[in-house]
C-alpha cells in the first residue's frame, strides 16, 4: 500500500493501480450498487482526452511534448483496454465528476510509466481547457453514437435481411389475418412478415435522424458554459480531431449553457430506442402467439428448438427467445422513462443526473442490440410455417365473407356469416343452401388470392 494525501487529507491506495488519490476516494465514498462506468463510456472519453490533448498541443495551451505523451499514452490505454483501471460506480456524483479524474489519474500515472522525465500532471496537463461539466456529457454523446453506429444499426439491417426474405418466400401463402384478437379477412404471409421488416427500416431511419443532436458535443463549454480556461476555438480543434480520428461528424454545440445544462438529445433519443423496443415487443408477441399450440392453439408457426422448454414436460418448445427479447423491450422502455425524468431535473447551469442518463441509455442500446441479435440467429432465421394449419384457419374463418360484400351487400352477407357461425359449417354451405349461387358460381368468384389486394380501376 501507497499513502498519498492532498488538501483533503491522507488515503492509502494498493499498490500497483494506476488511479490516484481521488479515484480512490470515489470508492471509499460511493460502495453503491455494482453497475461500473461502461467500457465503452471509458473508451468516449479517453477518444476525447486525446482530442484534447491534441488540440492544446498544437495551440501550445501545453507543452508539445507533453501533448504528446498524452495521446502515445492514450493510445496505449485504448489498445490494452483494461477496465481495471476505472472501477468507480455509476452512482456518484450527478456530474461524473470522479470518473473524470479517475481518467485523468489514469492516464498521469500511465504516462509516467511510459516516460518518467516528463511530469504530467492529472488536472493541469490533462484536463486542460477542460471541465467534468463539458467532457461528461461530451463523452456520454460520443458513446451514443459509437454504439449506434458500430452495432445497433447493423443488428437491425441483419433482421431486415432476414425477414425480407422470409416475405418474400411466403408472399403468396394466404391466410387469415387478424384484428382484435379476433378473425380478419385474408393476407398473405408475406404481407404480414414485410409489417415486422418495415419496422426496422422505420426504426433504423429514426435512430439515423436523433444521431445529429448526438453529435453536438458540449465541449468548450468548461464549467458553467462560459469557456472560463480554454481558448476561443478550442470546441472546434476539438471535434475536428475527433472527426479525424473516429471518422465521425461532431460539431460544437452553438449554445454551451443549453449542452450542459440539459439532455434533451438523450430524451428525444430514448424515444427512438423506445420505439424499436415497441415494434420488437409486437413482432415478437406476433409470432409466439402465431406458434402457440402446437396443437391446441394457432400453431401456424413452428419455432426452432433450442433448448428444453420444460424440467418436467417432456418435448415442449417455448417461446423463450421471444420472451427475453419482450422481457428487454419492458426494461428498455422503463429506462426511457428514467431518462425523461432525469432530464427534467437540470438546476441552473446544470444537469446533476448524468450518470444514470448514461447508465439507462448505455443499457438500453445493448440490450436491444443483444437482443434482436439474438432473437435473430436463434429464432427467426430457424422459423418454419405450418402451411397445413393455415389453410385450414383460411377457409374456416367466417371473415373472408368481406368479399361477398361488393356482390350481396353488407347486410345480406352478415345473416350469412351469422348463420354459418351459428350452424357451424361453411359460407359456401350457406350460400348454396340457400341457393345465393350455386357451387360452380360460388367456387368461381371465390378467389382468395383477389381478396388480399385491392381492386384495379
Amino acid at each position: 500500500m501507497k499513502k498519498l494525501s492532498d488538501s483533503y487529507g491522507s488515503i492509502e491506495i494498493e499498490d500497483g493501480v494506476l488511479w490516484g488519490i481521488n479515484t480512490q476516494r470515489s470508492l471509499e465514498n460511493f460502495p453503491i450498487g455494482i453497475e461500473k462506468m461502461p467500457d465503452i463510456f471509458i473508451e468516449s472519453m479517453l477518444q476525447l482526452k486525446k482530442a484534447a490533448a491534441q488540440s492544446n498541443g498544437q495551440r501550445n495551451m501545453i507543452k508539445r511534448e507533453k501533448a504528446d505523451l498524452i495521446i502515445k499514452t492514450i493510445d496505449v490505454l485504448l489498445r490494452e483496454n483494461n477496465p481495471q483501471h476505472f472501477p468507480l460506480s455509476v452512482w456518484q456524483t450527478g456530474s461524473g465528476t470522479q470518473t473524470n479524474m479517475n481518467v485523468n489519474e489514469v492516464i498521469a500515472n500511465k504516462a509516467k510509466e511510459i516516460n518518467s522525465n516528463i511530469q504530467i500532471h492529472p488536472n493541469d496537463d490533462v484536463n486542460c481547457g477542460q471541465s467534468t461539466n463539458d467532457v461528461f456529457p461530451s463523452s456520454m454523446h460520443i458513446c451514443v453514437c459509437l454504439m449506434i453506429e458500430r452495432d445497433l444499426l447493423f443488428t437491425m439491417k441483419g433482421l431486415e435481411r432476414v425477414l425480407d426474405k422470409l416475405s418474400i418466400e411466403h408472399q403468396d401463402l394466404i391466410k387469415t389475418g387478424r384484428t382484435h384478437l379476433q378473425d380478419a379477412t385474408p393476407i398473405s404471409f408475406g404481407q404480414e412478415v414485410s409489417a415486422w421488416k418495415h419496422m426496422f427500416v422505420e426504426g433504423r431511419n429514426q435512430l439515423k435522424s436523433v444521431l445529429p443532436f448526438f453529435q453536438t458535443l458540449a465541449i468548450g463549454a468548461t464549467a458553467v458554459g462560459t469557456g472560463l480556461n480554454t481558448y476561443e476555438g478550442f470546441d472546434q480543434d476539438v471535434c475536428d480531431h475527433l472527426n479525424r480520428n473516429l471518422n465521425q461528424s461532431f460539431i460544437p454545440s452553438v449554445n454551451k449553457f443549453h449542452a450542459i445544462s440539459t439532455k434533451d438529445a438523450f430524451v428525444f433519443g430514448h424515444g427512438a430506442l423506445n420505439a424499436i423496443a415497441s415494434n420488437a415487443m409486437k413482432m415478437a408477441n406476433d409470432i409466439r402467439w402465431l406458434a402457440s399450440g402446437p396443437r391446441c392453439g394457432l400453431g401456424e408457426l413452428n419455432l426452432p428448438s433450442n433448448e428444453a422448454g420444460s424440467s418436467i414436460m417432456p418435448g415442449k418448445v417455448n417461446p423463450t427467445q421471444a420472451e427475453a427479447l419482450t422481457m428487454v423491450c419492458i426494461q428498455v422502455m422503463a429506462n426511457g422513462s428514467a431518462v425523461t425524468i432525469a432530464g427534467s431535473q437540470g438546476n441552473f447551469e446544470l444537469n446533476a443526473y448524468m450518470p444514470l442518463i448514461l447508465q439507462n441509455t448505455w443499457q438500453s442500446i445493448r440490450l436491444l442490440n443483444d437482443g434482436l441479435k439474438s432473437f435473430n440467429e436463434r429464432c427467426l432465421k430457424g422459423l418454419s410455417v405450418n402451411q397445413e394449419k393455415m389453410s385450414e384457419n383460411l377457409h374456416t374463418s367466417l371473415m373472408s365473407a368481406t368479399y361477398l360484400n361488393k356482390k350481396l351487400g353488407y347486410d345480406q352477407a352478415t345473416q350469412i356469416v351469422k348463420e354459418a357461425f351459428e350452424s357451424n359449417v361453411s359460407i359456401r354451405d350457406i350460400i348454396v343452401l340457400h341457393q345465393v349461387m350455386s357451387e360452380e358460381e360460388f367456387d368461381s368468384f371465390y378467389d382468395y388470392k383477389e381478396m388480399i389486394k385491392a381492386k384495379p380501376l
